[in-house]
């Protein structure tokens, strides 16, 4: 079942203000009911005080009998108001029922609760005790108030509050179900325009400007996935393109060499040539779908594992001991600079396959006879190897692309026969270096170039 915010904050609305109804008329039903007792407790103070006063002017039996008058006259015929006297002398007593009181009142002088047989009412009664005086002895004088009118004021209070509660949060509920659909109608026509959105539509962003501050936040937000998402996409566009133009031209090759080879008898001197060639374009497509295969795990957070802490230093000379012919066919010096000391824990084969693929890149690209530097730079979190040749520099435009897959500075030039010369080996530099928690680097100036990248100092760095 589909949950809706507009329902949802009408329950909200509603519950609220059934809390809130509820705790008032809980208060007012408490006051109300404490102000009906003491309303209750003042009229029997006053019935009290004026029956105590006439007793008490009564001392012999022949005057008792204008206070038995004075009681039946302020006894109404509903019998809401009743009162009793009990004494030890039956000539000083009064009130119907006053067996059935004489066994039920035994409670001290003060306020009490009297309940008849019904269909009598419940009374609240106020007990005094009256010394005797004359021929009268000490009587007990009971007034009693039937609660049937005040407990009729509470119910109706109830069902009043009650009926007013339901009616004022239904009333709420509907304001809250208006304001709801007023206050989300913006997020209801952003739902429309994202909905709108054609994924044939490149660049098309949701607008920002006449919308509430927090709705623009989440447009900003959208509107930076949607830029993230666009950027991707023509990444993967642009990565499938390359792909399938590198790939083109071996398996072009190879199938151009093979018809050839086929297309009239040969022997077997001519089809071993054949077969050199097209296992040189082979291993050529071999490369690119390793080296693809290595940066789609690296994609997926794949990271550097058999970490050990070694010396950089030396695994920089072993890697340079690897490239020793090709340095020397072409008279290349390569001096080694900076903290040869300096240590981090590194995958040894991935790390020499990054170095690998700089040293390839900088002896490609430098001239006949110059040097070239790899410096060693400790710092407080990590080690930067950087190599540096001097050629032909690289525009400040193109340097931020450089490890971009398949991107090269010069599209004409393809030296096909380099591991890196289909364009992926400087990002996989970038990958290798993002495994070991560090980044990469590059800087063009005066036709001294520098590519490197850094590992971190410590594991999980």
């Amino acid at each position: 079942m589909r949950r809706s915010i507009t329902w949802r904050l009408v329950m909200m609305f509603a519950l609220a203000a059934l809390v809130t109804f509820s705790l008032i008329g809980g208060a007012l039903y408490g006051v109300l009911r404490a102000e009906l007792l003491r309303h209750q407790r003042d009229e029997l103070e006053t019935y009290q005080q004026d029956m105590q006063y006439l007793i008490q002017l009564v001392t012999t039996a022949e005057r008792w009998t204008r206070a038995q008058a004075k009681m039946d006259a302020l006894t109404p015929a509903d019998g809401s108001v009743r009162f009793w006297v009990l004494s030890d002398d039956p000539r000083f007593q009064y009130g119907r029922g006053l067996a059935e009181i004489e066994g039920m009142e035994r409670d001290a002088d003060g306020v009490g609760t009297i309940v008849l047989p019904r269909p009598a009412p419940s009374l609240h009664t106020l007990t005094r005790t009256i010394p005797g005086a004359g021929e009268r002895p000490p009587l007990r004088l009971i007034v009693g108030i039937g609660s049937a009118a005040y407990e009729h004021t509470l119910r109706t209070f109830v069902i009043a509050m009650g009926g007013l509660s339901l009616a004022a949060v239904l009333l709420v509920m509907a304001l809250g179900y208006w304001i709801a659909r007023v206050g989300l109608r913006p997020l209801k026509q952003l739902s429309d325009e994202a909905q709108a959105l054609s994924p044939r539509s490149a660049s098309q962003w949701l607008r920002t400007s006449p919308l509430a501050d927090e709705l623009s936040d989440l447009m900003l937000a959208f509107n930076g996935a949607l830029a993230r998402s666009d950027a991707a996409y023509r990444q993967l566009e642009a990565f499938n393109a390359d792909v399938a133009h590198e790939l083109r031209t071996p398996l072009a090759n190879l199938i151009g060499e093979t018809q050839v080879a086929l297309s009239r008898p040969r022997g077997a001197p001519e089809f071993a040539e054949v077969l050199e060639s097209n296992l040189e374009e082979l291993e050529r497509l071999r490369s690119i779908v390793n080296d693809m295969l290595f940066l789609a795990r690296a994609d997926q957070g794949e990271a550097a594992t058999g970490l050990v802490v070694a010396p950089i230093g030396e695994e920089v000379a072993k890697t340079i001991e690897f490239f020793e012919v090709l340095l020397d066919e072409r008279k290349i010096p390569v001096v080694i600079l900076g903290e040869r000391a300096a240590a981090a824990p590194i995958e040894t084969s991935l790390f020499r396959r990054a170095l690998s693929n700089l040293l390839q890149n900088a002896i490609e690209h430098s001239s006949e006879g110059e040097r070239i530097e790899v410096r060693i730079e400790q710092r407080e979190a990590s080690v930067r190897i950087a190599v540096s040749n001097r050629g032909e520099g690289i525009a400040e435009a193109y340097l931020t692309r450089l490890f971009d897959r398949f991107y090269r500075v010069d599209a004409a030039r393809s030296d096909n026969s380099g591991h890196c010369g289909h364009g992926l080996g400087l990002a996989i530099v970038k990958a290798i270096a993002a495994m070991h928690g560090g980044e990469v680097f590059a800087a063009s100036a005066a036709g001294l170039t520098t590519i490197g990248f850094s590992v971190a100092r410590s594991k999980g760095a």
